[in-house]
């Protein structure tokens, strides 16, 4: 069975987005944390796509992550 994280970690918001995230919370009634973990895994993959600026691309426009696979 998968044991549950729970570190704490502090992230900055720029205050409209934070306003909303709350507002967001209220509106399901559910937490914050809640919120913004859902928000990851819905935009995840949507992220993968944008290239890092370290990225190497080849002839063909495709990309090479610099770091390897994070998949």
């Amino acid at each position: 069975m998968a044991t549950t994280d729970h570190r704490k970690q502090s992230l900055y918001f720029p205050e409209e987005m934070l306003k909303e995230i709350e507002i967001e919370a209220g509106r399901q009634d559910r937490s914050l944390s809640w919120i913004v973990q859902q928000a990851w895994k819905i935009a995840r993959a949507d992220l993968r796509r944008i290239p890092s600026p370290n990225d190497v691309f080849d002839a063909n426009g495709n990309v090479t992550p610099a770091g390897g696979n994070h998949g």
